[in-house]
């Protein structure tokens, strides 16, 4: 019987190869057993990654559309917090209007005159809130306070009503510069300094998107400073001396807080329309991401059963190998003749 044997350095460098290969199989087996995916993903997908390129695309894509979604909630949520505060402010000054202007009481009055000077600020400020270093209510201008003070407010109507000696002329005066369009020298002219253009839309998904549209040129917002304004301004000592016609600019400032409550919940309930629309549709893209993922993990997931098999066997032909390096270490031509 004839026999064929390598030599000792033959079989050192088998060996070591041996080794090699059986450790970048352990470690193959062990990155897929670790992380659930597919080592060799050409294998997957046998060679055809257009699918998976597909999918990834996908993902990726909802995934900006994820950001652009949480920004508009970010956006809208501040938005309704502003207008929220604006109305609890109306709404709380209205009774101690209304209570003053029938009122004997001048401290009473001056009280509540003043508080409605105070409330008039907060509000102004509240409607000049910003986030993520932009202004709510500015329209494209993101940059500017949408109204430029309280007090420039109040000092350009003091203007406005220069003159006028009663309170119905007062009330007209007030209503004219609030309500004069572009160019009329009023409230869109002096005060306004937002952006005629209204926020570009947000899109918040494949084509979808929402506007918040909404500025401090408002009518209905524009309303709400108009009646504010009536009481503060007899803080400002408008109509000085006419005690009969100060109480009536209170009274009037009451009832068109009590008025504009009507106003600010229609404008919060379109604010709410474009929160739910934002809501349902990062919903939907979450739903859509979830079963890309799903899809992804079948085209390259490793079986965790089949991958513990393959890695316990071998780990058992390296033990083998191992052993089998120990033996021939030992061998010696002493032993052999043995």
């Amino acid at each position: 019987m004839n026999y064929v044997s390598i030599g000792d350095m033959a079989q050192a460098f088998q060996m070591r190869r041996h080794n090699v290969e059986l450790q970048k199989h352990l470690g193959r087996l062990t990155e897929e057993m670790t992380t659930g995916v597919r080592a060799d993903l050409a294998e997957a997908v046998s060679g055809d990654f257009k699918v998976l390129a597909g999918i990834d695309r996908s993902l990726k894509t909802l995934d900006a559309y994820k950001t652009a979604t949480n920004e508009a909630a970010l956006f809208t949520e501040a938005v309704q917090t502003a207008l929220e505060t604006a109305q609890d402010i109306a709404t709380d000054l209205a009774p101690g209007l209304l209570m003053a202007a029938t009122s004997t009481s001048t401290t009473l009055f001056d009280t509540a005159a003043g508080d409605a000077r105070q409330k008039f600020h907060a509000v102004v400020s509240a409607l000049n809130t910003g986030v993520a270093d932009r202004f709510l209510l500015s329209g494209t201008a993101t940059d500017r306070k949408p109204i430029s003070g309280a007090q420039d407010v109040l000092d350009a109507l003091a203007l406005a009503v220069a003159g006028q000696v009663t309170a119905s002329g007062v009330e007209t005066a007030v209503a004219v510069w609030f309500d004069a369009p572009p160019g009329g020298g009023g409230y869109l002219d002096t005060v306004y300094d937002g952006a005629a253009t209204a926020l570009a839309p947000f899109q918040i998904g494949p084509g979808d998107e929402v506007t918040m549209d909404l500025t401090a040129a408002d009518p209905d917002l524009r309303d709400l400073l108009k009646g504010m304004a009536l009481g503060a301004l007899v803080a400002e000592g408008a109509l000085p001396g006419d005690a009969t016609g100060r109480a009536y600019l209170a009274q009037r400032s009451g009832e068109a807080m009590i008025a504009s409550g009507n106003q600010m919940a229609a404008l919060r309930a379109r604010v709410g329309t474009v929160e739910a629309h934002i809501n349902d549709t990062a919903t939907r893209n979450a739903a859509e991401s979830s079963a890309l993922e799903i899809a992804r993990n079948a085209l390259i997931s490793a079986d965790p059963y089949d991958t513990a098999s393959a890695l316990e066997a071998v780990q058992t032909q390296v033990e083998t190998l191992y052993t089998l390096t120990a033996r021939l270490s030992r061998l010696s031509l002493a032993d052999f003749l043995r």
